[in-house]
């Protein structure tokens, strides 16, 4: 058996309405999919999907020429093929030997596998949507994006009033807390709210007396990504109480079977559609410590590329067991979504993976005093707040989106704010 082809489709897959509005500040070409269809000599194809501005390893020229030829028992361990190439791979050699992708991967320790519902900072009437699109949906959990420009508390509450007491709020600072002096007390105000189910990456994870004194000072569980701090300084500290854990097929293994070692929990945050978020159940299906709902973002999108979506019951989905990932792609879907080769060909000349021109949209952080601070894009914020430039949570913050309005004086403001974050009162 040997691969004998390997074609890569670029597809645009449009977001929900609500997460078109939401991710345009700053995930907006998180809809960009690189799939892998590889084909061997024994007929059998396997399938891949790769988000091209966001995972832990594109897809390159050179990987592929790597591969064609060879046994795809071979290669398939091999982590620096990309995302949907190695994911591709698993596909077709459990077709070719009639095993489910989970069998090749090690002992199955259960059926269903937790799964999160995902969104990135919101206003409190989003997130609120989106937590009850959620529990309609069948999640129990739902993992978000505090920022300094939002007010938690609100979020948090607004979210409160409409689900269920079950349902669970994994909340992802991504250290814009800046310290343990300044996060404490804006966990404590969200530790009055059972539905909060734990922290991640509240403050920088190289603080290591920082995140020390935020775990023994909350009763909620802290996740830090595996790595960072090294994983035998995050055990002998005790910094957190397990991890997030995003790579190849190979590297999860690894981090997956150290942190059961420590008997530490542990989500795979694997991002992507229908064919990640199944190459993820496969993978949480044989490690034991998988425990924490995954994240994968599938609810971003308008449609999963699978001929069946992916059904959620209580918050689990099941593993499936038919050969290779188990699931049928949907063809029709792929080619209405697939990118014109017309619209391809510039990035090809330029070596650069296909994107979608960035929104220009200015980002307004406004107060309640009626100060604001102006930015170009939500991203300038995270090394801004994590600097100390401004609070890390300040009750009735708002974030105010201004589109380009053909004006000279938005233009002049979005180009010093592109420079820098531009502190001024609001409306002036």
């Amino acid at each position: 058996m040997k691969i004998v082809d390997v074609e890569r489709i670029i597809v645009s897959v449009p977001f929900t309405e609500r997460q078109h509005r939401i991710t345009a500040r700053e995930v907006y070409n998180w809809n960009i999919f690189e799939l892998c269809k590889v084909t061997s000599d024994t007929g059998h194809v396997g399938w891949g999907e790769t988000v091209l501005h966001y995972t832990w390893a594109r897809v390159t020229d050179e990987s592929v020429e790597r591969v064609k030829g060879k046994s795809p028992a071979e290669v398939v361990h091999d982590d620096s093929l990309g995302s949907g190439l190695q994911m591709a791979i698993h596909d077709l050699l459990g077709k070719i030997l009639e095993v489910p992708v989970h069998r090749l991967l090690g002992s199955k320790v259960r059926d269903w596998v937790p799964i999160s519902w995902w969104s990135i900072d919101a206003a409190p009437e989003d997130w609120a949507a989106e937590a009850a699109d959620a529990v309609a949906a069948g999640y129990t959990s739902f993992k978000n994006k505090p920022r300094p420009w939002w007010d938690i508390v609100a979020q948090v509450d607004a979210v409160d009033k409409v689900v269920p007491r079950h349902f669970k709020l994994d909340l992802d600072a991504n250290a814009t807390w800046q310290n343990a002096a300044n996060a404490i007390p804006v966990i404590k105000k969200l530790e009055a709210y059972p539905i909060v189910a734990m922290f991640e990456s509240p403050i920088p994870q190289g603080d290591i007396l920082g995140n020390r004194q935020i775990r023994n000072a909350i009763n909620r569980p802290v996740a830090m990504h595996f790595g960072s701090p090294p994983y035998i300084t995050c055990v002998r500290e005790e910094v957190c109480d397990g991890f997030v854990i995003c790579a190849g097929r190979s590297a999860v293994m690894k981090q997956g079977t150290l942190s059961a070692e420590a008997q530490m929990p542990f989500w795979l945050q694997l991002v992507g559609n229908g064919l990640m978020a199944t190459w993820a159940a496969h993978l949480g299906a044989v490690l034991t410590h998988a425990t924490w709902p995954t994240i994968t973002c599938t609810n971003l999108y308008s449609h999963q590329l699978l001929k069946a979506p992916i059904d959620v019951v209580g918050g689990y989905h099941q593993v499936p067991e038919a050969p290779g990932l188990g699931i049928e792609v949907d063809e029709d879907a792929i080619e209405r979504f697939r990118v014109p080769d017309d619209e391809l060909a510039p990035f090809v000349a330029e070596g650069k993976p296909y994107n979608h021109p960035e929104p220009r949209l200015l980002n307004s952080i406004v107060y309640q005093d009626g100060s604001c601070v102006h930015m170009a894009s939500t991203s300038q914020g995270y090394g801004y707040f994590s600097n100390g430039h401004g609070p890390a949570y300040s009750q009735g913050v708002r974030l105010e989106i201004t589109p380009d309005d053909g004006s000279k004086e938005w233009a002049e403001l979005f180009e010093r704010a592109k420079k820098t974050p531009v502190r001024a009162r609001w409306g002036q």
